[in-house]
């Protein structure tokens, strides 16, 4: 715009109007930003209300997940467990009792847990059982073993301790490995399941 332009919008202009203008200017600006802040609270409103409901499905389906791993974890220590007594007594053994869940319990602290506890006036054989069965909770299992061994010690208790490992899933290198640390394997054979053959020269190791 030049300057003979601007002088000729210029005229008629007084003070008022000018003053006028401004604070519609100032107000719009306002409404504009007070707009804008609504909306940024109502989708932030939004995003919360999202992501409530977000967690609310996670959690119910870690719930529900680990609802079902608890169901298939029972499933498979029930189907083992009519038959442990039986498989073993075969090997002779001749298990007198067996206990399901067997905690060993110092100063009120659980300090192990065996799935099935299976024992006579000589021997007594931990027995752990895994839906799919896996090298770390061999691991596991030796441990829990040793601790069980401290336990009976402080108790006078000289019966010699074996172990067993059970899965419905087994793969063949877990087997080996299971077997190499002296446990006998239990594993799902169609409708039953079966103390799985051992190799040349196995001993069971006793604690």
């Amino acid at each position: 715009m030049t300057a003979e332009q601007a002088a000729e919008a210029a005229k008629g202009l007084t003070f008022e109007k000018v003053w006028a203008a401004l604070m519609e200017s100032r107000q719009l600006i306002e409404e504009t930003q007070k707009q804008i802040k609504e909306a940024q609270l109502e989708t932030q409103k939004q995003m919360r209300e999202s992501q409530r409901k977000t967690d609310k499905i996670i959690a119910d389906l870690s719930k529900n997940i680990g609802g079902l791993g608890n169901s298939l974890g029972r499933f498979t220590e029930a189907m083992f467990s009519t038959e442990l007594r039986k498989k073993f007594n075969e090997l002779g053994y001749t298990f007198t009792r067996q206990a399901p869940r067997m905690k060993f319990i110092e100063y009120e602290k659980v300090l192990a847990e065996a799935d099935f506890f299976l024992e006579n006036g000589a021997y007594a054989m931990i027995v752990e059982i895994k839906t799919e069965l896996s090298i770390s909770d061999i691991d596991d299992h030796l441990e829990r073993i040793e601790k069980i061994r401290q336990y009976l010690d402080k108790r006078s208790d000289s019966r010699k301790l074996v172990g067993a490992v059970a899965g419905g899933i087994v793969s063949e290198n877990v087997l080996k490995y299971a077997q190499k640390k002296g446990f006998f394997v239990i594993m799902q054979t169609g409708d039953s399941v079966a103390i799985a053959d051992m190799p040349k020269g196995f001993k069971p190791k006793e604690w």
